[in-house]
């Protein structure tokens, strides 16, 4: 018999013109899919659709007749673009009654602030006949649950923090209830620099067999690539096996494993920040064409930064520079990279101490890359050379990207 899980169909709805003209990036939707799967539970589909309310009536209509669970997103604030509720009671042909309770919230939340409310706010207590309301604690837009054509709908606002509140504290644990799991998903990842995702799973395909129901999966994020193997967890033990030989493989070129951040770029400044805390290094940065990314980075990563710079286009004696910078800032290290030449894309890596200065020269040969992607591969590098320099492993790793010039 099949698992209970697998008949279920979960679509998420994102609501708002600004959603679907691409005027804002929906994270609402990247954050759910990746927290659910994480819980075991898998969205089936997305869907997008724009501040009209013909068209959401006939979208809520339609799309709860091909899901069980359906997560709207956005349309819940006070102004007239904000259409949820309103299209959620045509859609099941019923009228929107106001809601005391949720009424009675919004007056505290603006008395606790010290404002009388906006009479724009009560529609934000106006719900659907048959709603169950879903309180949102740190906002004016009130959640809300009701069936249509035997679908499940919750309502949720737009903005992230309090939509995963509201995810996390009310919702899940209703998908839990009203749809036991019977066997979870498992999701191993690890995150590699150096070689191409073709390169990869051509290597992978011809060496290992991948067992049924598991499946590898790469994602690009130049100079990143990210694999992962999802599997149910009846099969742990064969993942366990097949992510052993994974890693195998991908040996020299493995920056970390598992999900250190959100910001996939900031994940090897994650390693670093630990690796520097946990050997108690302090370090000073030196920047020319990454424009302080390398820097931004780590001080997001809470690194012990000392002092970050960004040099003029050539040091003629970097060496004494990063020695000079070391004395004065009293840092276990200097690093930066420096001396690019648009002409050839050559580049100096330099990681310092007050005992040895290392210097490799570099040349990048990859394809060509947007400013902004090159200024992510230099800045990834030179953490990559931090990393590795903290770990004593060789410098300069495995990388098609690379040449090391005389």
């Amino acid at each position: 018999m099949a698992n209970i899980k697998d008949r279920i169909k979960i679509e998420m709805l994102s609501t708002g013109d600004e959603v679907l003209y691409g005027q804002i990036i929906d994270t609402n939707a990247a954050w759910l899919s990746d927290f659910l799967f994480q819980e075991g539970i898998i969205i089936t589909s997305r869907h997008t659709v724009g501040d009209n309310l013909s068209t959401l009536i006939d979208t809520l209509q339609e799309r709860s007749l091909q899901n069980d669970i359906l997560i709207v997103n956005g349309g819940l604030g006070p102004t007239s673009d904000d259409l949820s509720a309103q299209a959620a009671a045509l859609a099941n042909n019923e009228s929107l009654v106001l809601h005391e309770e949720w009424l009675k919230s919004l007056e505290r939340y603006f008395l606790n602030r010290g404002r009388a409310m906006p009479a724009s706010n009560i529609k934000q207590a106006m719900l659907p006949q048959s709603a169950t309301l879903i309180d949102n604690p740190i906002g004016t837009a009130c959640g809300f649950k009701m069936k249509v054509n035997n679908c499940l709908l919750f309502f949720t606002p737009g903005v992230p923090s309090e939509f995963k509140q509201m995810i996390k504290n009310e919702i899940l644990p209703e998908i839990k209830l009203n749809y036991p799991l019977t066997d979870s998903k498992l999701c191993y990842r690890l995150t590699t620099m150096g070689r191409t995702e073709s390169d990869l799973a051509q290597e992978i395909d011809a060496i290992l067999e991948i067992p049924e129901n598991i499946t590898i999966g790469y994602r690009a994020a130049m100079p990143i690539i990210e694999l992962k193997a999802t599997g149910p967890e009846s099969q742990r033990s064969e993942m366990d096996k097949l992510w052993q030989q994974i890693k195998s493989i991908v040996n020299a070129n493995l920056l970390y494993e598992g999900v250190l951040n959100e910001l996939d770029e900031s994940g090897l400044a994650h390693v670093v920040s630990k690796l520097l805390h946990d050997k108690n290094q302090s370090v000073v940065i030196i920047e020319q064409q990454s424009a302080g990314i390398i820097s931004y980075q780590l001080l997001e990563a809470d690194a012990p930064v000392i002092k970050s710079e960004i040099v003029p286009l050539l040091l003629d004696d970097p060496s004494s520079y990063f020695t000079k910078l070391l004395k004065e800032q009293g840092a276990n290290i200097a690093i930066g990279i420096i001396n690019f030449q648009e002409k050839n894309s050559q580049f100096t890596l330099i990681i310092a101490t007050l005992k040895k200065v290392l210097h490799f020269n570099l040349k990048y040969i990859g394809r060509s890359q947007s400013k902004r992607t090159q200024q992510q591969v230099l800045a990834a590098i030179a953490l990559d050379g931090l990393r590795r320099y903290l770990l004593d492993m060789p410098i300069i790793g495995a990388n098609v990207w690379l040449e090391v010039m005389e």
